[in-house]
């Protein structure tokens, strides 16, 4: 048979065809698929068994990425499947993740899609995510943890990079949750190596520090360390425990899991929407979330505005108005309040007429409401 070798004009449109198929596959990533990356020990692993109503209903805009194979072959490394628990590794619990999850979706309309990777190993050091030192902490840890480690090649860190690349094909990544630091947050060094994760995460995946939020959870037991863990690393947020219920000395219930992923997942919402993601439905069950805490809707009277909150005890308050495409329109309130309702008049704040967002935090709280203003 006689071989008959390509011409110019042939190769030249075999190489447009390569060219158009790479810049096609580049520009696949879909901006309205959100991806957060998980990571910590036992109670980001979780520790709680999912009940019934854990395992069904869950949104197929709701996803996981596993970072290992399941034993029985119903989930496969590298390959999205609906974020039903467990969703870290086969055998692990409910965790934060969970309804942190949940909660972003029931909040975001369609065609918005939530993806999560979580890598975590139980009884863990922060050390075991320093890229540099952790073959030499795995070195001199338990053999049940090395064990987990061995799940994830040897290498949880490496092995969280390689999936969130593979994620970055589909999606964009927009937030860190970490749950770690019974081991060690009580250290002196512990935060410094917190931000050298975050830091390598930031470097290795090609991101924005200052788009990307690390969501650090307290612990059962809060730890003034990871509280002031914002003062070593900006962007940092710290998602309080207070009121959560623990199964033992260390762990949270399956109930406390949900809640605690809810404000998790409250807090994100509010950073999604400080950047400009303006299409954040303000449901009002999200605006009690059981804590006392009430942001009410806008009232008119006498051809005045205003907004009214509860609180359940003394707390500091900031509400701000913002316009639709998130600029800060005026900072309506910044100071402590007592315990009780209040209400705060608009008109003199609010200048122009339009449609704007009123924001409120306190604590670990966050509620947004829509109001419109005519000219006066």
């Amino acid at each position: 048979m006689k071989t008959i070798p390509l011409n110019r004009s042939i190769k030249a449109g075999l190489v447009l065809i390569a060219v158009t198929l790479l810049i096609s596959e580049a520009f696949s990533q879909d901006p309205n698929f959100l991806i957060f990356l998980a990571f910590g020990q036992s109670n980001m692993e979780g520790n709680a068994r999912p009940e019934a109503k854990d395992l069904t209903g869950v949104s197929e805009r709701f996803l996981m990425l596993p970072a290992v194979n399941w034993p029985d072959g119903s989930r496969t490394k590298g390959v999205w499947t609906t974020a039903v628990p467990p969703t870290c590794r086969n055998g692990t619990g409910l965790n934060p993740g969970d309804y942190f999850g949940r909660t972003l979706v029931d909040s975001l309309p369609a065609p918005f899609k939530i993806g999560i990777i979580n890598v975590s190993v139980a009884g863990t050091a922060i050390d075991i995510f320093d890229k540099k030192n952790y073959q030499s902490y795995i070195n001199g840890a338990e053999s049940w943890l090395r064990d987990i480690a061995n799940q994830y090649g040897g290498n949880p860190y490496a092995r969280l990079v390689e999936m969130a690349k593979k994620a970055q094909e589909d999606g964009v990544i927009r937030g860190f949750l970490m749950h770690q630091g019974e081991t060690d947050a009580y250290t002196n060094t512990w935060a410094g190596k917190v931000k050298t994760v975050y830091n390598n995460l930031i470097s290795d995946l090609n991101l924005d520090a200052s788009k990307i939020p690390l969501l650090v959870g307290d612990l059962l037991s809060p730890s003034a360390n990871i509280q002031k863990l914002p003062n070593t690393l900006q962007n940092c947020y710290v998602i309080s425990s207070s009121g959560l219920r623990g199964a033992d000395q260390w762990h949270f219930t399956a109930e406390s899991y949900r809640e605690f992923g809810k404000r998790y997942a409250i807090k994100m919402l509010e950073i999604l929407r400080e950047q400009g993601l303006t299409e954040v439905k303000c449901d009002r069950k999200f605006n009690s979330s059981n804590t006392g805490f009430v942001l009410n809707n806008v009232e008119f009277r006498n051809g005045k505005a205003s907004v009214s909150f509860e609180i359940p005890h003394n707390a500091f308050v900031s509400l701000k108005a913002y316009s639709l495409n998130g600029k800060l329109i005026a900072d309506l309130a910044a100071e402590n309040y007592s315990q009780g309702r209040h209400v705060l008049q608009l008109n003199q704040k609010v200048k122009q007429a339009g449609v704007f967002i009123i924001t409120m935090k306190s604590d670990y709280f966050s509620a947004a409401r829509k109001m419109a203003l005519a000219d006066r």
